[in-house]
């Protein structure tokens, strides 16, 4: 064909050319970038797929951000825990010591006292000053806000010490908590009918061992003694056996001070003359006392004397009720607590809210009473009740221990977990997006190769195209 208006040869040469131009160009971008995908158009499915990844993997990484920093404020706060304990040991043996008042004088006391109410002051002041971040923890701020109300909104005034652990108050920010009493809790009991008693006197002599929760004796009486003298040498020491006695129009009636099935009364009967009528007369020789039994929002609670305790993936508490009370309790947690995110969504199964409870001196204590009443001129301290200090600091131990563990153990079950499984998600997620939105480099490599050949011989192709026309001047000469 010899025409010169149109040159075919050379536009399909150009198309060719722009084509194989086109594939250089995406290989020296995917080169260059490292991506497979730049554009929408490189892969739309791909780059929705990608898109949806990369949100999951930036949500995941800020998730195991959050618990990371989590676990170093509850460490922080477990440091804080550790010294007001050494605190509080350090008043334990100074309370043991100051009791040995017959050999100790006023001044020696007095010192005592001083390093106490030092002591004291301490621990105040850890509550206020341990912060993370520039937010206190240990001041109660942490702690949950709770109300009367929930069902009927009674109750808490037969509430003598409420722990809320974890709650999740969910999308409505509250919680309405109902504690139904099926069974309050009961102490051990034992009684000796009059009949053991002739004229309100022992027929013969008597030789017994009592024991209970804190501790056995051994009591020895003689013949001709009377109720009151039963009654008063058992409660003479029911500090050291915790069981009391009562003369009931002469029938004793022995009652563990405490509640619940760890308190019990055993009473052996180790000689009796053979006019006596004790043994014969005794209701039992042992009798073990019953927990509280309650359910609180209807799933069964854990008893412990008066004490009970829950915990489920929504709600964590303990709460102690009023010696034998069957009152049920109603409130409502409002908002409070620390609240935690966990997963990479922003729901409330994704998130824990945990309550530190106040540590000040004001707050710390249980049945007992208080952790400010040990300081100078109280009705607790070192000179005026020195048993009652020791209990005090005994159940205050408890409660700092019992919420050290509770942290350790949310930072090691919960936010540790956490981490490791998160991390593995992320792994995955990135695993994933890079195999829809990374470049293969051999394959990517192999193409820029390819594409430079071509366009190379297109270019070739093309100046030999572009020089048919002129061919047909040899025919005008």
């Amino acid at each position: 064909m010899s025409r010169i208006n149109t040159n075919v040869s050379s536009m399909v040469a150009q198309n060719a050319l722009g084509r194989s131009n086109g594939q250089l160009q995406t290989a020296l971008n995917r080169l260059s970038t490292g991506l497979r995908i730049n554009a929408g158009k490189d892969d739309p499915a791909g780059l929705i797929g990608s898109e949806n990844l990369r949100r999951d993997i930036t949500a995941t990484r800020r998730a195991i951000g959050n618990s990371e920093r989590a676990a170093h404020m509850i460490a922080t706060a477990d440091s804080a825990l550790g010294q007001v304990s050494n605190l509080l040991n350090d008043i334990r043996g100074l309370i043991v010591e100051a009791a040995n008042s017959g050999v100790l004088s006023s001044e020696q006391i007095s010192a005592n006292q001083l390093q106490v109410d030092s002591s004291l002051e301490a621990i105040d002041r850890i509550a206020k000053t341990t912060t993370f971040q520039g937010r206190s923890l240990l001041d109660g701020s942490l702690d949950f806000q709770t109300t009367a109300g929930g069902v009927n909104g009674v109750g808490l005034d037969t509430v003598r010490d409420l722990r809320i652990n974890v709650a999740n108050l969910g999308t409505l920010g509250s919680l309405d908590v109902q504690v139904n009493i099926v069974n309050e809790a009961e102490q051990a009991e034992l009684t000796v009918a009059a009949n053991a008693f002739t004229n309100n006197a022992l027929n013969d002599d008597l030789v017994i061992k009592l024991a209970g929760r804190d501790g056995a004796e051994v009591f020895t009486f003689q013949a001709g003694a009377t109720v009151d003298d039963v009654v008063n040498a058992i409660n003479l020491v029911k500090d050291a056996t915790g069981v009391e006695a009562v003369n009931n129009n002469g029938v004793i009636e022995m009652n563990s001070i405490s509640y619940g099935t760890k308190s019990f009364i055993d009473v052996e009967v180790i000689s009796e003359g053979g006019s006596g009528t004790f043994a014969a007369n005794l209701s039992s020789n042992r009798d073990t006392g019953e927990d509280v039994n309650a359910t609180v929002n209807g799933v069964r609670a854990n008893g412990d004397g008066n004490r009970l305790s829950i915990n489920t993936s929504t709600l964590s508490l303990e709460l102690t009720v009023d010696q034998g009370s069957n009152t049920t309790v109603d409130f409502t947690i409002e908002g409070g607590g620390a609240v935690i995110q966990l997963g990479p969504d922003v729901v409330s199964n994704q998130q824990a809210r945990l309550g530190i409870q106040s540590l000040n001196t004001g707050s710390l204590g249980g049945e007992s009473g208080r952790l400010y009443e040990l300081r100078a001129g109280n009705g607790k301290d070192l000179f005026a009740d020195p048993t009652n200090a020791a209990k005090i600091v005994d159940e205050v131990i408890t409660k700092v221990v019992e919420l050290r563990g509770r942290l350790g153990a949310f930072q090691k079950t919960t936010i540790d977990s956490n981490i490791v499984s998160l991390s593995d998600l992320l792994n995955n997620l990135t695993e994933a997006e890079s195999s829809i939105r990374d470049a293969d480099f051999a394959s990517e490599s192999a193409m820029l190769t390819r594409a430079q050949v071509l366009v190379q011989s297109g270019t070739s192709v093309l100046s030999i195209a572009n020089q048919n026309p002129q061919n047909v001047l040899s025919l005008l000469r």
